[in-house]
């Protein structure tokens, strides 16, 4: 099992937590309250730093039910915590809705999955594998 440690930076940090035993992700609250307009975005502070092992990535993700009931997610999503950054963990949040939203201190605002990342060897290629999709980029598979 990977070990994430978490510095509280801030009173009003919430320490995450798995809501189920079987939940992939884990919650990220704000530390911060604030509102963001229809249309807008912000960055949410949630206090807290982490650490971990070089051989996971962090992935801040939307919470579904904020984005089904208030249009609310993460704007760069999903947002990439690398292990070597060691500053305040900020959620970029945007508002789809159609009305305000206001952020409480405690509120949930994302989920944060660990990930295991594996790093690539980069190479200059001349030539690339054919295969049967080819060139073909957006829509040349479909609808």
């Amino acid at each position: 099992m990977a070990v994430l440690k978490i510095k509280l930076l801030s009173p009003n940090a919430t320490l995450p937590k798995y809501q189920t035993s079987s939940a992939s992700g884990f919650d990220l609250c704000a530390s911060e309250s604030l509102t963001i307009k229809s249309g807008e975005y912000a960055l949410v502070p949630t206090g807290l730093s982490f650490s971990f092992s070089n051989k996971y990535e962090i992935q801040v993700r939307p919470r579904s039910g904020l984005a089904l009931k208030h249009g609310i997610s993460v704007l760069n999503a999903p947002g990439t915590v690398d292990a070597d950054y060691r500053g305040e963990i900020k959620v970029l949040l945007i508002n789809h809705g159609k009305e305000n939203f206001a952020i409480n201190i405690g509120d949930r605002i994302a989920q944060a999955v660990l990930c295991l990342v594996e790093r690539a060897k980069i190479e200059i290629a001349e030539t690339l594998d054919d295969t049967e999709r080819g060139s073909g980029g957006f829509g040349s598979t479909g609808r």
